[in-house]
């Protein structure tokens, strides 16, 4: 195997068309030099898997689940199975509903880690664009009266439940890339897996896997590297939206058996075919020189 730079871990489920566009953009806008492709099949069992069996450019780990794991965790889980497999210095995440649209966007992710030694990640807390700036200060200011009403009424949950919905909207007031967004002592704020660049020796050294017990993918992986003193890097909407768009939510959507609701794969799904027609979808899906 050549000396890659970046392997690129990809879980996939039940997203056959997904699947072929995020593979296809990335054959279309990387350099093959530069990258491994691992995708982990967590037992889809249809026509997705039949595709993936085709590429001869990737590696397929084709993953047996575990009776009763959540989504959530079978997701963590295929991504520290095929950890164990990654050479190269760097190691990135992503879905299946992460999508490239420019040539340099592993240049850029990878000119944003480089940029000091002691950072150990740059990503995403989120990918999508936010709307304008006076609607997002005038939902923090909701948010923040909604939370003191809680907390002088005593209402735990709610409390905790919109304090996160406000620390959302703190995240989506800043338009730079930074790094001290969980600062709020809550460790809210991780790079997700949607989008997530980390320094593999590190990984290495510190033993870490993507799998925390309930936590979601690589929240506990960026606590810990944290409290090693490493910087991890948060990547604006406004920056990452020059290279990637994110189908928020694909998988959810296009398999309700999930646990979506109607009203979210309603508004998904209108939200998705929007996406794919500004990145002309069907002419790469209709392109099959990209699966060579």
């Amino acid at each position: 195997m050549p000396d890659y730079k970046v392997t690129l871990l990809i879980p996939n489920y039940k997203t056959p068309e997904l699947t072929k566009l995020c593979l296809r953009l990335i054959r279309k806008h990387t350099d093959p030099n530069l990258i491994h492709v691992i995708v982990i099949d967590n037992n889809s069992q249809d026509e997705s898997l039949e595709y993936l069996r085709s590429l001869t450019w990737i590696e397929l780990i084709e993953r047996t689940v575990i009776p009763g794991e959540s989504p959530a965790l079978a997701h963590s889980r295929a991504l520290d199975l095929a950890l164990e497999r990654v050479k190269s210095p760097y190691v990135l995440s992503i879905h299946t509903d992460t999508l490239v649209k420019h040539s340099n966007w592993l240049e850029a992710l990878l000119s944003e880690i480089e940029k000091r030694p002691d950072i150990a990640g740059v990503g995403s807390w989120k990918l999508e664009d936010s709307p304008s700036l006076g609607k997002r200060i005038w939902k923090l200011i909701e948010l923040t009266v909604r939370v003191a009403g809680y907390s002088i009424t005593g209402n735990k949950k709610k409390f905790k439940e919109v304090e996160l919905q406000k620390s959302s909207r703190y995240y989506s007031l800043f338009q730079s890339n930074r790094e001290d967004l969980n600062s709020n002592g809550s460790d809210y704020f991780y790079l997700r897996s949607h989008c997530a660049l980390y320094r593999m020796d590190l990984i290495k050294k510190y033993n870490l896997t993507f799998t925390g017990g309930d936590e979601t993918a690589g929240s506990l992986m960026h606590s810990l590297l944290t409290k090693k003193g490493h910087r991890m890097i948060f990547l604006s909407a406004k920056f990452l939206s020059n290279y990637l768009v994110h189908l928020n939510h694909a998988t959810m959507i296009l398999n309700p058996e999930l646990g979506s609701s109607s009203k979210t794969i309603r508004k998904g799904t209108k939200r998705c075919k929007k996406e794919l027609k500004r990145l002309n979808s069907n002419k790469i899906l209709n392109d099959d020189t990209l699966d060579i």
